[in-house]
């Protein structure tokens, strides 16, 4: 994961489990992502679901990624893959601290989340927008509810609200929407074409 990268991150549990049984579960999820990863990368967008997750994150300049630039001929696949890569140790460290955690708080045992955490860097402006109004949409996609609006674990309430503080960089989606309404209107011209893509 490089530096000044935007990046659709999203992951699932592992088999037919779900990663959040209770409410105090989605807390401490967002809790320990922000212990561990405020530091990595900004965050735009967020939805957590019972069974899996949607980011959208860019990850910071000053991430530092020292030790990499003599490490030419990786492909940005097998350097995020690199155990060294303090980005994505980052995250695995973030994941296995949620993991072992829950495993506590429900007496289990075994991986929690599939291996490989999924990203997807966002390569222009109009995958920036889709992805944004995607994640947004997701618990409307997956039948968790019918309006995206009424689902309390995304970053959509906290656009909404934006006199209340809020770990997330809340200023960059500008550079790709005229503004909120724009964000309205583009999440209803585009919702049925939005609930039949594949982003995941």
């Amino acid at each position: 994961m490089e530096p000044g990268q935007s990046y659709h991150i999203y992951n699932h549990a592992n088999g037919m489990e779900n990663i959040f049984r209770e409410e105090e579960n989605y807390r401490f999820f967002l809790q320990q992502y922000a212990k561990y990863l405020a530091g990595m990368v900004d965050t735009y967008a967020y939805c957590l679901m019972p069974n899996h997750f949607h980011l959208l994150v860019g990850v910071k300049q000053t991430s530092d990624l020292s030790g990499f630039q003599n490490l030419t001929g990786l492909s940005s696949t097998q350097l995020g893959h690199a155990s060294k890569n303090p980005v994505t140790k980052a995250f695995s460290n973030f994941f296995n601290s949620y993991s072992k955690s829950f495993n506590k708080r429900f007496e289990r045992r075994g991986s929690l989340f599939v291996e490989h955490f999924k990203r997807t860097p966002i390569l222009d402006e109009r995958q920036w927008q889709e992805t944004f109004l995607y994640i947004h949409l997701n618990p409307v996609k997956h039948g968790f509810v019918n309006d995206h609006q009424v689902w309390k674990w995304s970053s959509w309430y906290a656009y909404q609200n934006l006199n209340k503080p809020s770990d997330l960089n809340r200023d960059y989606f500008t550079n790709f929407f005229d503004g909120w309404e724009h964000v309205r209107n583009m999440m209803e011209v585009k919702k049925e074409w939005l609930m039949n893509k594949k982003l995941e």
